[in-house]
């Protein structure tokens, strides 16, 4: 039987005081994957996933040894029928965000920058909220739509 590698997206948010801003969105791309054909395996340090797509005749398999430690009792998962979508917690509060996904710094084919789950404005208001506006850039191009 054939076994595909999904396409997976990440983002991250970080928060060294709120739990509820400390997660990694996570989404794994298996068009036509029912529920039922799911084996998911959420640990402290992996998350391993394999489905079986009916319409491609596949199987879908990634194993994701993370950077650091999740929370797997307080992460969440939703089921899509394009993805299987997550929001992991991570274990420590920290306010620096992980450098990658991965424990291994090795570039994968498959895992992609979520871009749309990114919170450029976050960044950008932390960093007025610190300095003077004038030292920032004003209302460059990086703080367009972000209010404060």
């Amino acid at each position: 039987m054939l076994t595909l590698n999904s396409v997976v997206t990440w983002a991250q948010r970080s928060s060294a005081t709120e739990a509820e801003k400390n997660h990694v969105f996570l989404a794994i791309m298996v068009p036509d994957v029912s529920p039922q054909k799911i084996k998911l395996d959420v640990q402290p340090t992996y998350l391993d996933f394999t489905g079986y797509s009916e319409s491609k005749k596949a199987n879908y398999h990634v194993r994701l040894d993370l950077y650091k430690e999740i929370d797997p009792s307080a992460s969440k998962t939703n089921h899509t029928s394009r993805a299987v979508e997550f929001v992991l917690q991570k274990k420590d509060l920290e306010v620096e965000f992980w450098p990658r996904l991965l424990k291994d710094s090795k570039k994968v084919h498959f895992l992609k920058t979520d871009f749309d789950k990114v919170s450029f404005c976050g960044i950008f208001m932390e960093a007025r909220r610190n300095a003077n506006a004038n030292a920032v850039g004003g209302r460059g191009r990086a703080g367009r739509g972000c209010r404060g």
